[in-house]
This record gives structure tokens, sequence and C-alpha cells, in this order.
């Protein structure tokens, strides 16, 4: 339990390992401030949504959804027993730690990248979820009281909102309705339970690095206080969270498939000396060993692939590593990373 005591938010300075050097640590500049990431409301007719899904998704590759169909209540729920499991004492938590990045359900400090020795202010519960639902959530924690009901409701009803994304997707770039169902999004939603303890000096450190989403679609329950940051145009965007919305991020499968035209763009997480933070996440994955390549739709003479075609599991070996760097995209420009791997 070192790592996690070493996070302890009582702490007056911030450890040394966690110092980023400032070349390699860029903030949001004012120019960055006037854009916002786009929010779009899913009760509105459906054209308007999927014109503007699809709009964002080109552009940016992470948008805010409201009205999407998960009850405020459910909502408030989820973020308040994720609120008490991180209040829990230590002690309380300890059986349910691990380093081995092979356990499917587990508590853990820093980020699932291999990092190269760099770490990130962050403590994270990371629970499987099999779909249809089966018993995985005899496997998660059984504290809090409530917390495995609360869980399960939550992520079986926003991964629903996760695959009407998609549905829309389709709808908006010409491939079959039922494209996204069976392997491509059939594997464990994998939940990630964030929690960045408040930081005596955020402005040297990170709560979790630039990088990209390597599962198909993740959806994020961000709470109120302000951490997550987007990259765009050279910069990085602010976002303020909206009231009961989810924060939508395109993962790097959706860039694959269609060869280009939707991005999964970087996106990175501050911290601050005011406020703990807690967001929950929930990753929409293939299963291991299902073929993702560009889609025919979407390939012709003049366009031709831009992405090898891998397993899931392959995808994720290769692209397992996140290491700072000067500029943004520096690690995840994953075209010109595919020609580099034989």
């Amino acid at each position: 339990m070192e790592s996690i005591l070493q996070l302890n938010p009582s702490h007056q300075s911030l450890h040394d390992g966690f110092v980023v050097p400032p070349d390699q640590l860029p903030p949001a500049t004012s120019a960055a401030a006037a854009v916002s990431l786009p929010v779009i409301d899913m009760s509105r007719n459906r054209d308007d949504v999927r014109r503007a899904i699809l709009d964002a998704g080109k552009e940016i590759g992470l948008f805010q959804v409201i009205n999407h169909g998960v009850p405020e209540e459910v909502m408030q729920e989820m973020e308040a027993v994720c609120e008490e499991f991180f209040q829990m004492p230590a002690a309380d938590k300890a059986d349910f730690y691990s380093e081995d990045k092979t356990k499917r359900n587990r508590l853990f400090s820093g980020t699932t990248y291999e990092t190269g020795g760099d770490k990130y202010l962050l403590e994270c519960l990371r629970l499987a979820c099999s779909f249809p639902a089966g018993d995985s959530a005899t496997e998660w924690p059984d504290k809090p009281h409530r917390l495995r009901e609360v869980v399960e409701k939550y992520t079986t009803q926003t991964r629903g909102v996760g695959m009407e994304v998609l549905r829309l997707l389709c709808e908006g770039t010409g491939l079959r309705p039922d494209y996204f169902d069976g392997d491509i999004s059939g594997g464990d939603v994998v939940i990630g339970i964030n929690h960045y303890p408040r930081c005596p000096n955020p402005d040297a450190t990170l709560g979790l690095p630039p990088h990209c989403d390597r599962n198909l679609i993740t959806l994020i329950l961000p709470g109120p206080v302000h951490g997550l940051e987007v990259a765009y145009k050279g910069d990085w965007i602010k976002v303020d969270p909206v009231p009961n919305a989810l924060t939508v991020v395109l993962g790097l499968q959706l860039e694959v498939v269609t060869n280009g035209m939707l991005k999964s763009n970087e996106h990175r997480v501050m911290t601050n000396t005011a406020k703990a933070r807690t967001s929950v996440v929930v990753f929409i994955e293939p299963t291991p060993d299902c073929l993702i390549g560009p889609a025919e739709e979407f390939l012709s003479e003049d366009n031709p692939p831009c992405y090898r075609t891998l397993t899931f599991s392959e995808f994720k070996r290769i692209f397992s590593v996140v290491k700072l760097g000067s500029s943004i995209n520096l690690t995840t420009n994953l075209k010109d990373n595919q020609k580099e791997v034989i």
C-alpha cells in the first residue's frame, strides 16, 4: 500500500517522483479558453443529433452529451458511492490493492500505460463487467454498502448511451446499422473510478499524461471539479463540466475503422490544490481476438488503408507506452506510429 500512502492528500509537499519537467507540462493558454467542447442534446431531432456527433467526431473526437437517458439519480448515486469508497481508511482497501496488470479487478496507483517510470497523481479502482451482465459484480469490493448494485446499474445504462452514439455514427458515416454490435463492442466493459487527491503543487505534475484511449468508445462522468483537458490545434482546452452531462471520447478503434475520418484525440488530467477530484470512466472494448481494420466503406483507389488490421489484444500490446514529450501528439499519431511497426 506504499504507493497509495504516497498519494495521501494530507501531504504538504509533492513527492519528487511525481514532478514533471516544465517543458513537458505546457499549460492551457488564454487563447484556448475561448474554445469549448461541443455539448450535444440527445433529445433533439435525430438528424440534428447525428450531424452534431459526426461533426464533433471529425473535428475533435470528444464531446459532451446531455439528456442522454441516464437518470440524474443514478449518476448522483454513482458519484456518492465512489467518493465514499476513496474516503474509506487505507486498511479497508488494502486487500484489493494490486500492481498486477493482468487482474481484471484491482485498486492501484498511476496509469495502466507503460510510462518508463513516470508517476502520476492518481488512485484508480478498476473493475470489469461482462455483457450480457453475469456475475461480474461478485468479484468487486463489497464496501461501501451498495457499491456493487450502484456500479452495475450505472454501467449498464451508460453502456447503452455509448451504443446509441455508435448507432448514430453508423447512420452518419454510412456503415451498416449493426456494425458496432458483436465482438467489436463485446469485450468486458471496464470501469475506471479515478481519484485525484489535492495536490500541493499542481503546476508541477499531472493526474494522467496525454494519451488517446485504445478502446472503441469511452464515456466519462467527470464530476463537478475541473481537471480534464483536451488537445486542440497545438493547445489544450479546459473542459468545463456540464451538470448531468457525460463526456464522450472516441477511441482509437473508431479512428481505425473509419480510416481516419473520426479522430481519437489526446487528453490529459490536471490536478489542483483546492479539491480532490473523482471521475468515473466507462470503456466499451472489443473482445481480445476481434480483428479490427479500416471498413471497406472508407476505402477506395484514392483512399487506401492508413491503418493496419490487428486484433485488439495485438493493438494494445503494440501501443502500450505513453511517454511525455515537449509537443502535443508526439506519441499518439497512430498513422505514423503504425508505419514504423513491422
